[in-house]
């Protein structure tokens, strides 16, 4: 009896277990196929969604049973007539080139110049100096400008400075500069060093040579030429820095209108100014090409009165004269000039080695372009701006500027086809050669139209502003719209174009 229970409760664990066994199973199925079952249910609603216009589409059917009749009557007879005639035009304008190089512009430029500052030292207006000179540090933040006088025929002890105005500083105040720094003469050349922003090099009437360092607070006067055999006797009319042989060091080149270009280097020894270089500009020595028509007056001397240095070729430089002598000239020339050292501790040399068609009066201004190493433009008192090619004589073009005197011109950093040029009237006219009309693309023009804009200066690191000084005393500073400082796709090669043209 006792087995017989024993047996009976063994068979009912068996079965018990099973059971578990089978319901375990029964869960494990069922999840399977309710998994199996949602994926199934997710792509079956992915097709449906596809199918979803199906039910639009015979929907506007029954709204619109009739649209194809809904087009106007001959529409379709008009659309076959002129078909041939849009895909003659279609065809003809893909193969046109008249709008290469057009680029929409959706931004409104109808002001393409806006004055930002108006910079006056009071005490330099006061006295009635003419800014004559305006450079931009290498950093684009700070301008520069020079005090003197443009007018002045005999030799003037007049004292005069230099001011500086940093445009980043929060509290700018246009009638206080942020530094002035005094100087005994006219100052009458000013170039900020490529590289060092605290370096100013100066030019002065007494023909003196200066560099400033305006990191020196009490006394920003780092070297001077002094009166010495080896400096000019007349007024320096430019002065600019000039790499040398040894990597990272610069000199500094000056020219008067004394005829003589100097290159001088500084000597920390000595604390000084030192003569490297010597050039003479002699009327005997000019090219024949050229010296034939033009006559001097008096003295043997070519008095030069601006200079341009070229960013392609540093043996090259333009000297524009007072007679209006134009000449290309070469650092390496050997030949000697034919003009007394007067003691100079240099032998000076001949430069000129090529002469373009002389000019009427003085040459104020020479600018090589920086885009193409052949191009320049000159102006000067015939009121005319010149491009030249440096393998021609006579000018590729001349366009008028101004009725009066044309003090200084300069190619846009950032446009090719683009100039400006200070004028005697007080305008500055800036220039784009990629229009069909030679008329100014925009002027600037502030304050009395009386007061002559004598300098300019584009600011490479910042294209979009352009200084302008005045003989009220005043340096502009004008904002530039994007017509004005961004190149379009095709200038390069319309410059190229007007460089091969051959002068008349």
């Amino acid at each position: 009896m006792f087995t017989d229970e024993v047996v009976d409760s063994v068979s009912i664990q068996s079965l018990w277990r099973k059971s578990q066994q089978s319901s375990q199973e029964s869960r494990g199925c069922q999840t399977r196929v309710v998994h199996s079952a949602e994926a199934e249910a997710q792509t079956v609603s992915a097709t449906i969604s596809c199918t979803q216009t199906e039910p639009q589409y015979q929907a506007t059917q029954q709204l619109f049973p009739n649209h194809d009749k809904l087009e106007p009557p001959g529409l379709k007879d008009f659309l076959q007539r002129v078909e041939d005639t849009v895909i003659r035009e279609l065809v003809k304008n893909a193969k046109s080139h008249a709008f290469d190089g057009f680029q929409v512009n959706w931004e409104d430029h109808s002001q393409l110049v806006s004055c930002l500052h108006c910079l006056q030292h009071p005490s330099a207006h006061e006295r009635g100096l003419h800014v004559t000179s305006v450079s931009w540090s290498c950093t684009g933040s700070v301008i520069v400008c020079a005090y003197g006088r443009i007018d002045d025929g005999d030799w003037s002890t007049e004292g005069s400075c230099v001011c500086t105005w940093n445009l980043d500083r929060r509290a700018l105040n246009p009638k206080q500069a942020d530094l002035v720094i005094d100087v005994p003469t006219a100052v009458t050349a000013l170039c900020c060093h490529p590289n060092q922003p605290a370096l100013i090099a100066g030019g002065l009437y007494s023909g003196e040579v200066v560099i400033w360092d305006t990191s020196r607070t009490q006394d920003p006067v780092l070297v001077q030429t002094g009166m010495s055999v080896d400096s000019h006797r007349e007024p320096v009319y430019q002065v600019a820095w000039v790499p040398m042989q040894k990597k990272g060091e610069f000199g500094v080149l000056s020219a008067s209108s004394g005829g003589r270009v100097l290159i001088w280097t500084v000597d920390s020894d000595q604390g000084r100014l030192v003569l490297n270089s010597a050039y003479a500009l002699v009327r005997q020595q000019v090219p024949h090409s050229s010296s034939s028509s033009f006559k001097a007056r008096g003295s043997s001397t070519v008095g030069v009165t601006s200079l341009a240095l070229s960013p392609w070729d540093s043996d090259t430089f333009l000297v524009g004269s007072e007679g209006g002598l134009l000449l290309r000239c070469s650092f390496s020339s050997q030949t000697p000039a034919a003009a007394t050292s007067e003691g100079q501790s240099v032998t000076l040399r001949a430069p000129a080695v090529f002469s373009f068609r002389p000019r009427s009066g003085p040459v104020h201004s020479i600018h090589f372009s920086p885009f193409h190493r052949n191009l320049f433009v000159s102006a000067g008192t015939d009121g005319l701006a010149h491009l030249h090619s440096l393998l021609q004589a006579n000018p590729l073009l001349s366009l008028r500027v101004s009725d009066s005197y044309v003090f200084q011109v300069q190619w846009s950093p950032t446009r090719p086809l683009v100039f400006a040029a200070a004028t005697g009237q007080g305008e500055v006219q800036i220039f784009d050669l990629g229009r069909r009309s030679l008329r100014p693309a925009a002027t600037i023009q502030q304050g009395d139209q009386g007061q002559a804009a004598t300098c300019l200066a584009f600011n490479c690191q910042n294209p979009h502003l352009l200084a302008v000084g005045k003989t009220d005393g005043t340096v502009g500073v004008w904002q530039l719209s994007a017509d004005l400082t961004e190149q379009s796709p095709r200038e390069s090669a319309q410059l190229e174009q007007i460089a091969n043209q051959v002068a008349e």
